[in-house]
């Protein structure tokens, strides 16, 4: 190895680098003592001892002249900024889940960590850190001044009151006279109570002009997928008594709020009122430019709630909620919470709520794996929808059997579309077959189908948990990293969509491929569909929760294993060929509609024999 040798650069740098320390230590050293405008050497106090009452707190450098600044900006609650809390501190409070700050400056919570979460990268969850967020109360007092609480000290005192932490941050106009925020948080709860009340301020806030309270998140990223997590991150807000609503991207207003929440996908932000709102007006908007750059926030949110004085004074009673987007812990708190999950309006959302998430949480509490739950569960409702599936099924046969008679009528009427499709319905009729039969039992699994697809997405139980190849069923799987990027698709492979897929095409196979007739004029080409639902699928879930495609592939696979039993054990089609031919023999009493139909077909066809 060559010898380094000392260089002349270096050795000019390291002489000017000592010159400069030597002058900077003689400037510090002849520096005169600053002076306070009334001649006497400014002193620091030193913080007092912390206690349960009155946290450790920095004490701010006060002199006349800033005091006197402060009034002067500030007015009335110039006060609170000769206080010794007058400083950039916080008080932390904890219990088993939450741990949270809030600072003196503003008097809101500027971190929240839940404790018992990590993120995707295993760093600890965290809702609200580093100025992400903001609360405020915007008012005008009596002599004119427009005022931000977010911009004013508040004074911190911590008591306990049995098990509950209580902490009182007090903005100050004089000792007795104050806007305060209350917060209690609650050993073992995700909910803390929270009020906002003012006392001896009825002189001081200007009632001619409103109140408003700004509530600002930005979402941070907790999910390995972005695109994924941006998915169901949105505003949701309660209104009119029990009504809700949600804003993804862009704004709303709406009236009587009672309740708005900041959801992140699987954790979730909201601030309950027991006196609802007037009005609110919500803005969300997305942070994310470029899904494969790696970003910090998702979307940002605000909220803008007009407060009403009673007396002079504020008095609300609420709550704040900082915890996970779990369906069972929302529900306990019977404030109609559960509408923050997405599990599907209507009969989707009742599967949801009354089967599907009660019978997974069943499964889940003895079964090994969260993996193998899923797979059971889907086990249980491809039996519970079998009659259904041996309808369609029926119905495909009958179909096919009377394959032959239907390409003869249409060679024959060929010519005649009116009266090949008389002939045709006559032949359904007599047969006791109908196209529309294979299609009701389809529609049937429609609402099941339905309120999975929104189920699993939804499942925080999923959460970071694996199975097989998979590290976490709440996100996709990956089999291999691509060096490249493919629209739609992603920068990875997941290998249970890839096995969905297969499934897909196997069971359109034996469905579609089956009863595909020639190409008709006007008709979708089958076979196209065939192909292209399978690789639909591929695409659309190549970025979806991994547990959902676990689901459609064991669902596909069950159906497609029901089917063959259906085909070669229960149905015949030679039985059903003579049941066809009998029936055709018999005497078929034709409904009022069906009646209807015919004898308007009969009749355009007169017409058209007259014209002619």
């Amino acid at each position: 190895m060559e010898e380094k040798k000392l260089d002349i650069n270096s050795l000019i740098g390291f002489v000017l680098i000592g010159g400069i320390l030597i002058w900077m230590l003689y400037m510090n050293q002849s520096a005169p003592e600053e002076i306070t405008p009334e001649g006497q050497t400014e002193q620091v106090v030193d913080s007092p001892e912390p206690t349960i009452e009155q946290p450790e707190t920095n004490l701010a450098v006060t002199d006349s002249a800033a005091v006197a600044a402060a009034q002067s900006k500030l007015g009335a609650f110039g006060y609170s900024a000769t206080l010794p809390s007058a400083s950039e501190n916080t008080t932390t409070v904890e219990n088993d889940l939450l741990e949270l700050k809030i600072d003196n400056k503003g008097g809101y919570i500027s971190e929240a960590r839940l404790k018992n979460y990590k993120t995707y990268d295993s760093i600890p969850v965290y809702l609200i850190k580093d100025g992400n967020s903001a609360f405020n109360i915007n008012f005008t007092t009596t002599d004119g001044r427009v005022l931000d609480t977010q911009n004013m000290y508040f004074e911190p005192t911590v008591t306990k009151n049995g098990e509950n932490t209580v902490v009182s941050m007090k903005l100050k106009v004089s000792p007795n006279e104050y806007l305060e925020y209350r917060y209690v948080l609650k050993p073992g709860d995700y909910m803390m109570d929270f009020s906002i009340r003012s006392q001896g301020l009825n002189d001081v806030f200007n009632s001619t002009n409103p109140l408003t309270l700004d509530w600002k998140l930005k979402g941070y990223r907790h999910a390995k997928s972005i695109s994924y997590e941006n998915r169901y991150t949105e505003i949701i807000y309660e209104y009119g008594g029990g009504d809700d609503d949600y804003v993804t991207d862009g704004d709303d207003e709406e009236e009587d709020v009672t309740y708005v929440a900041y959801k992140q996908h699987f954790f979730t932000s909201i601030l309950l009122t027991d006196t609802p709102f007037e009005t609110g007006k919500f803005v969300s908007k997305n942070l994310v430019d470029d899904e494969e750059v790696d970003t910090v926030y998702t979307k940002s949110f605000a909220s803008t709630l007009p407060l009403q004085l009673k007396g002079g004074e504020l008095n609300y009673n609420m709550n704040w909620y900082y915890g996970p987007s779990d369906y069972q812990i929302l529900n306990n708190y019977d404030r109609n919470l559960d509408e923050v999950m997405p599990l599907g309006w209507g009969i989707f959302g009742w599967i949801n709520k009354h089967i599907f998430i009660p019978f997974f949480g069943f499964l889940s509490s003895f079964l090994p794996s969260y993996g193998i739950a899923i797979i059971v569960m889907t086990i249980v409702v491809r039996i519970v929808l079998s009659p259904v599936t041996y309808k369609s099924y029926l119905s495909q046969a009958k179909m096919k059997v009377l394959r032959p008679e239907i390409t003869e009528l249409n060679e024959k009427f060929k010519d005649n579309p009116m009266k090949k499709q008389q002939e045709t319905m006559k032949l359904y009729s007599k047969a006791g077959a109908s196209p529309m039969s294979g299609c009701l039992p389809a529609l049937m699994q429609i609402p099941v189908f339905y309120a999975l697809f929104q189920f699993f997405p939804s499942a925080f139980q999923l959460r970071q948990k694996g199975f097989l190849w998979a590290d976490d069923l709440s996100s996709y799987d990956t089999i291999a990293e691509l060096p490249f990027t493919i629209p739609f698709y992603g920068d990875h492979v997941s290998l249970f969509p890839i096995l969905a897929s297969i499934a897909i095409f196997i069971y359109m196979m034996m469905t579609t491929g089956q009863n595909m007739q020639s190409q008709q004029p006007g008709m979708p080409n089958m076979k196209f569909i065939m192909y292209l639902s399978p690789l639909m699928m591929l695409f659309f879930f190549n970025n979806y929760a991994s547990g959902l495609s676990l689901y459609y592939f064991t669902s596909n696979m069950i159906t497609i294993g029901i089917m063959l039993v259906i085909k070669n054990f229960i149905i015949d089609e030679d039985k059903i060929h003579a049941k066809i031919q009998e029936n055709k023999k018999k005497p078929k009493k034709q409904g009022k509609f069906a009646r209807k139909m015919q004898e308007m077909m009969e009749q355009a066809e007169q017409q058209k024999k007259g014209k002619k």
